[in-house]
């Protein structure tokens, strides 16, 4: 989590407790006491009025606010439908940003509209994902972001095992899996893989750019001619 985005998930908690320690803090933000400490004294110097102490617990003044979000009753219950679906479905680092997402909504909500986040009746339960596809799917969108070509171990449908190296340029989800989008370094060509069939992954230190003939938007100009691509993430 960024630094900033902890800064304001403090105050989030701070606002919606009548004393908050900084042990229960570290705890939720998964840092150590000390950052609490650190990121509460600079809270203060901004002006943020937190009153308190170390060992004691903190309190958010009375009268600080941040201005609402405004979301219709629809809008709200699109907001809830899509976490709930990233976090039965994505990985556990995005399970966990959406919950924060989530939380910061829930903070700034009028009262008349905090009763919306509840009342959403579509779930999405996870039957097909495990936490090993889970933390997969982690490490396919750090190397995605970072641009690092990763080594994974692939056990295809027909029992057979390889090791390649791949640019990962992009995740497809298909109501029931994943699939990779990426550049094979072996066969010099695109190549698409089952996220549920990877037995191992490792990021490498060798980093690629995308080109006109190497690239996400290439693959689905290759693959998908003609598809409406505005839900490819």
């Amino acid at each position: 989590m960024r630094r900033a985005d902890r800064l304001f998930q403090i105050v989030q908690y701070l606002r919606n407790r009548r004393l908050t320690t900084a042990s229960w803090l570290a705890e939720k933000l998964e840092v150590s006491e000390r950052t609490i400490y650190r990121d509460i004294q600079d809270l203060m110097m901004s002006g943020v009025p937190i009153e308190g102490e170390a060992g004691v617990g903190y309190v958010l003044r009375r009268g600080f606010d941040i201005p609402p979000i405004m979301f219709t009753k629809d809008e709200i219950e699109a907001l809830v439908i899509a976490a709930r679906m990233a976090k039965s479905w994505a990985g556990t680092k995005l399970a966990r940003s959406i919950q924060f997402a989530l939380d910061k909504i829930e903070a700034v909500l009028p009262d008349n509209l905090k009763a919306e986040l509840d009342k959403p009746r579509l779930y999405t339960p996870k039957i097909f994902n495990d936490d090993t596809t889970a933390n997969i799917l982690d490490d396919l969108r750090d190397g995605i972001n970072a641009k690092h070509i990763i080594s994974i171990e692939y056990l295809s449908l027909k029992g057979e095992r390889s090791t390649r190296e791949l640019r990962p340029l992009g995740l497809f989800f298909w109501g029931k899996l994943w699939t990779l989008a990426s550049w094979c370094e072996l066969r010099q060509s695109y190549r698409s893989f089952r996220v549920d069939r990877i037995q191992s992954i490792q990021l490498t230190d060798k980093t690629f750019t995308e080109s006109e003939e190497i690239s996400f938007s290439h693959f689905l100009s290759v693959n998908y001619v003609g598809l409406d691509t505005d839900g490819f993430v």
